[in-house]
């Protein structure tokens, strides 16, 4: 399968060697099954070398090993987070998704306004609050012998934490999920435009709530920061907001599903699990490894040398999450899933650098609360026969549907 209809190609610079040219679409490459983050390594191990560059969505280029991603993550001098998506779409007028989009030191007293909502003490009691729903959501549907899992686990459990976090009503989540998988993997762009301005709106509609009436939430804690003795202007407000509904809306449920998934066609790994429940936190970190779902980017603001490639200033540089926990020269036969492995969580899952997530500690704690509860009390299960998940994908994957059944014991 392919994510949409790929995009034309540009020109190639005088300053791209041709050998390093892959016709590779981020937006549209054949996805095997579920196997999304193989099918990517496969495509770009096809040529041996390490720095490519395709002429897909205006020409790009992309890193592919732990070395080169780490290097593009951390070095702020050469590579900007101004732009985070390799495509040829007008986003100009957009606010920047604060602080992601901001190069240091600019980015740090908004990240700071935001790590204080997810530090180890709030993400702790948070957990507690994570293991109690994630208890009554499989407790509901337990007795069923079935479940669509996507929607009704994957999407309710991060999503009721982080709108807790930032003080949302538990009714708005429907509209709210249905708004960001459009803005995040929209057929078109002007369905992703549309979706996006309606997540903007809606983001601007609480801030201008709490600033009126503010509570003990992270929206009114930002609405009513300040920054170098300032209020955040209206503009930085929209971009942060929208950073955080993006965030806490998509990505925790998105790599849900690729658990669950692995999970109900490997039943050696379940029993592994469920009989040595001491593995489960190094088996989250594994499942990480191996299951990336974030295609990161950034713009070469100097030129620099890479891979045997010099990089000029402007050009878009792709920075594949999958490719870093998946490169044979980090660890060892990357593609199997070893719950044993020694330090899985060296990998750029959640990023790196001065951009790595903020919100880390928090996804870990609730990837880690569904494997404890969900084995303990639906140890064996499978995809339902005759049923078809699928992957869809553009910045972030997911899998849009995952049928599960089990026997009812």
């Amino acid at each position: 399968m392919t994510s949409q209809t790929a995009s034309p190609p540009a020109g190639r610079p005088a300053h791209v060697p041709e050998d390093r040219v892959i016709d590779f679409d981020l937006y549209a490459f054949p996805i095997e099954g579920l196997e999304y983050q193989r099918s990517m390594r496969d495509i770009f191990l096809s040529n041996p070398a390490d720095v490519l560059w395709t002429p897909r969505n205006g020409g790009h280029w992309i890193v592919k090993t732990h070395a080169d991603v780490a290097k593009v993550l951390a070095d702020t001098e050469h590579f900007s987070s101004r732009r985070i998506v390799v495509t040829d779409e007008d986003v100009a007028g957009r606010p920047p998704l604060v602080p992601l989009q901001l190069d240091p030191p600019a980015h740090a007293p908004y990240r700071a306004l935001l790590q204080q909502a997810l530090s180890p003490k709030a993400v702790g009691k948070l957990g507690e609050r994570a293991r109690a729903l994630s208890i009554e959501l499989i407790e509901g549907f337990r007795a069923d012998g079935h479940c669509e899992f996507i929607s009704q686990f994957a999407q309710h459990l991060p999503i009721a934490i982080f709108m807790e976090i930032v003080g949302l009503p538990a009714e708005d989540r429907p509209y709210l999920t249905s708004v960001s998988e459009t803005v995040m993997r929209g057929e078109t762009e002007a369905e992703r435009n549309e979706a996006g301005g309606k997540l903007m709106a809606y983001g601007v509609g609480k801030v201008m709530e709490r600033r009126a009436n503010p509570g003990d939430d992270l929206i009114s804690r930002i609405a009513t920061a300040e920054v170098d003795g300032k209020p955040i202007d209206d503009f930085t407000l929209t971009g942060m907001v929208m950073l955080l509904l993006l965030g806490g809306l998509d990505t925790v449920a998105s790599t849900l599903g690729f658990y669950a998934q692995f999970l109900a066609t490997h039943p050696e790994h379940r029993r592994q699990l469920v009989e040595n429940p001491d593995l489960i936190s190094n088996a989250n970190e594994e499942l990480l490894r191996r299951f990336p779902i974030a295609i990161l980017a950034r713009e070469v603001r100097a030129d620099v040398a890479m891979g045997g490639v010099m990089m000029k200033a402007g050009d878009m540089v792709m920075v594949p999450t999958p490719m870093d926990g998946l490169d044979e020269h980090k660890f060892a036969e990357p593609l199997r899933v070893d719950f044993n492995r020694d330090k899985p969580g060296a990998n750029s899952t959640f990023g790196g650098g001065v951009h790595r997530c903020v919100g880390s500690m928090l996804a870990r704690t609730e990837l880690r609360i569904f494997l404890e509860e969900w084995l303990k009390r639906i140890p064996d299960f499978a995809i339902r026969p005759g049923s078809s998940p699928k992957v869809s994908a553009r910045s972030v994957a997911t899998i849009t549907s995952l049928e599960l059944v089990w026997d009812v014991k």
